[in-house]
């Protein structure tokens, strides 16, 4: 018998199930999955870390409300019956939103959580506390949450970060120069959101090279050039991206490059932006070498990539890192302002995309809209805060911050529930997270391991993962739609979330209203007859479920055209206007500029970071975190493939001279704000003043503000980018570097 075929967000994989057990598991065959993290599935799913059933905090089981919160994490966790546990829980529910009303129920969910669209904890959640009356939602993401809002100003949506993208059929054979601002890092490619049938992005990018485009990377650290890739490499500084695109659009204009004939017609708002570029608002003008003494790059190497951008077909990209930084939504401003001054936007292989560097099937011909996704049921009585400012929220309740044109006031939070996700991994300043963690008088969380999250909760209720469940997963961004059967029962205890919240919803009397009187395969049916109905509109012929169950994977028809991104638009903005407020690109913005937020003007400009590598003091580092090679966040971090602990801290040699280190030193990475165990790992690929750690390692934060498990969170920086978005400046970071010594060694050990 052919084994069966699943997903993860890592990828499609065959699975060999024996007796009731997950015995191994392999990428699809020619799909391109990292067989590594796909081999890791049978022990991630068995871990010694599983939640085998549901625990109650010893303080909070003794004296509930009354307990102390700051107990959280020290305290023995108790086992009780689900029960138990569940009685507890839905009273807990109805307490707080009769005494402190809908907005003190504070709903978490962030993290991948399932590749399965009905499965999807996020929302689930969102769900329930909807059929509940209300709740305190998050807005926005950490992966591009600044992109997100800046995008709806100056194009009208964030289909450009979230979804749309010039496909690699386009780019083949059309583009003559192709520059990617933060870099083509092969290792993100191995995850997508849903998961992937394809991990193609190797290919397309050989294969642009092989028909002559030109690939220039401008990052930091060099291995965010693919492997046998000949690009050349800009090393600026971290927080100058924007810096260096304004120097070009002003070059652009020096030269009589500039499209004014695009702008006039595609655009609003180029003659406030190039007053500001020719420095006429502020008597600097952005010229290249102004760019050159922000970014610390040769002013002959910009004029260099000037020269190359002046002819021919350029495609622009910005990888979502550099969004994540303070004022990170001018990176993506800043892109479309100089591909607009280029003048070719919506041509074959022309103008800019976000995200290829960021995550897989990123510019896969794809149809859209064929996911289903679990309907959720409005939040009327609720509110919803910047995902971001999470932290915030505990720490001022009843006051109010800017957010996109409004003011929203943080609610007082008197419960927690989390599923899906742990803010112990993916928050900033994590000890100051874990020091306000202490406020709330309840803490409940849906969970599949013991994370920092869970520890650290009142209640714990043991959740299923993706392979103890059925689903339908997959992605917009890849022609592939899969059944996700269930391979297992589920271990221990656990529970899928969709059960545990039926089972409340029943004891707090809404039962119907969340589950619509359907079990799992009731719903399954449902939300694919809404997929079959959207393909059919397309002119497609859908497998019926009963169908997609046997075959396991429909592989879609392919679109009869490559996406080009705006190309609907080039042809006729008339036709195809953008739903900005003037239907067109908006280089200057009237809506953001009534706004009067200060460092943030109604267009594209450089602003310096709140912690700035060029006025640091010299012993100062500028502190990158990205994703870890082979894990997804901090999934996979209890496998095998957690190999390095302390995790690694990569530096230019110059840099380890200075501070007299070696490889595989134990050093302590500090802040203002905490500190992070790592090792040294010498790195001739990293540019001269910059730290780089990735961010799987598990937080184990002690009382001496050392997070003994690695997690660079603990030392990065948590303030919003702007008053516009309120989102992630993770990448603005400084921190110093010193050697562990004996005595802080056995503290560690």
């Amino acid at each position: 018998m052919t084994n069966p075929i699943s997903l993860c967000h890592w990828g499609a994989f065959e699975a060999d199930v024996s007796n009731g057990r997950l015995i191994s598991a392999v990428p699809l065959q020619d799909s391109g999955a990292d067989a590594d993290m796909i081999g890791a599935l049978p022990q991630l799913v068995y871990s010694d870390k599983r939640l085998d059933r549901p625990h109650i905090r010893e303080g909070w089981l003794r004296d509930r409300k009354l307990s102390k919160g700051s107990m959280r994490g020290h305290e023995r966790m108790v086992p009780v019956s689900w029960d138990l546990a569940l009685t507890l829980v839905a009273e807990e529910l109805d307490r707080v939103r009769t005494d402190h009303g809908h907005k003190a129920l504070f709903a978490g969910s962030y993290g991948w959580s399932s590749a399965g669209r009905f499965h999807h904890a996020r929302s689930q959640v969102r769900r329930f506390f909807g059929a509940f009356g209300g709740y305190t939602d998050q807005v926005s993401n950490y992966s591009w949450g600044a992109a997100q809002f800046i995008l709806q100003h100056v194009l009208g949506s964030s289909d450009a970060v979230s979804g749309a993208a010039t496909s690699w059929d386009s780019i083949i054979g059309n583009t003559d120069t192709f520059i990617a601002f933060g870099g083509l890092n092969p290792k993100n490619w191995r995850v997508t959101s849903g998961g992937a049938g394809f991990h193609h992005m190797p290919a397309h990018i050989q294969q642009a090279s092989d028909q002559g485009t030109k690939f220039i990377v401008v990052s930091p650290v060099a291995d965010d050039i693919p492997p046998g890739l000949d690009a050349e490499w800009i090393a600026p500084r971290p927080g100058s991206d924007t810096a260096i695109m304004l120097g070009l659009c002003h070059e652009m204009l020096r030269r009589g490059r500039a499209d004014h004939g695009f702008m006039e017609r595609f655009c609003v708002g180029s003659d406030t932006l190039i007053a500001y570029l020719n420095g006429e608002t502020d008597q600097q003008p952005k010229s290249l070498n102004w760019a050159s003494d922000i970014a610390d790059v040769p002013l002959e190497t910009l004029m260099q990539l000037a020269d190359t951008i002046e002819p021919g077909r350029v495609m622009l990209t910005a990888s979502w890192s550099l969004q994540r930084a303070h004022h990170g939504e001018q990176t993506h401003w800043a892109l479309i302002a100089l591909a607009a001054m280029l003048g070719q936007i919506g041509l074959p292989g022309g103008g800019f995309t976000f995200g290829y560097g960021s995550l897989n099937a990123v510019g896969e011909n794809a149809r859209k809209g064929l996911m289903p996704s679990l309907p959720t049921l409005g939040n009327e009585a609720g509110m919803a805060i910047p995902v971001a400012r999470f932290v915030d929220m505990l720490e001022r309740p009843g006051t109010s911050i800017p957010f996109n044109g409004q003011e929203i006031t943080f609610p007082d939070t008197k419960l927690i529930y989390w599923a899906g996700g742990n803010p112990f991994h993916h928050a900033q300043d994590l000890f100051r997270l874990e020091r306000l963690w202490a406020r709330p008088e309840t803490i409940i969380v849906n969970e599949q391991f013991w994370t920092a999250t869970a520890q650290r909760a009142d209640i714990v209720l043991p959740a299923t993962t993706s392979l103890e469940r059925s689903d339908i997963g997959g992605t917009s961004r890849d022609p592939h739609v899969f059944y996700m059967q269930k391979l297992i029962d589920p271990v221990g205890q656990a529970r899928n979330d969709f059960d545990i919240f039926a089972d409340l919803a029943r004891r707090l009397n809404f039962e119907e209203a969340f589950t619509e009187a359907r079990d799992e395969t009731a719903w399954l049916r449902h939300l694919w007859s809404k997929s079959e109905a959207k393909a059919a509109a397309q002119g497609l012929s859908a497998p019926t479920f009963d169908e997609l169950v046997h075959k396991q994977v429909w592989q879609v028809p392919l679109p009869d055209e490559p996406e080009i991104y705006l190309s609907g638009f080039r042809q006729d903005p008339i036709e195809h206007p953008l739903p900005t407020d003037s239907g067109k690109i908006e280089l200057a913005s009237a809506r953001i500029a009534a706004f009067q937020y200060e460092d943030f003007a109604g267009h594209a400009a450089w602003y310096k970071p709140a912690e700035w590598i060029g006025d640091a003091a010299p012993d100062a580092l500028a502190l990158l975190t990205r994703q870890p090679a082979k894990f997804l966040h901090s999934q996979l971090g209890q496998t095998y493939l957690a190999k390095d602990h302390p995790p690694k801290v990569c530096m230019h040699p110059f840099e380890a001279d200075q501070r007299g280190f070696k490889d595989k030193d134990l050093v302590r990475v500090s802040s203002p704000r905490g500190a992070c165990l790592a090792q040294v790992a010498r790195m001739e690929t990293c540019r001269r003043g910059i730290a780089v750690m990735e961010t799987g390692p598990w937080y184990q934060g002690n009382e001496a503000g050392m997070d003994r498990g690695g997690n660079p969170n603990a030392v990065t920086l948590d303030i919003g980018t702007s008053p516009l978005s309120q989102a992630t400046s993770a990448q603005t970071c400084l921190v110093t570097i010193e050697r562990y010594t004996e005595d802080e060694q056995e503290l560690v050990t």
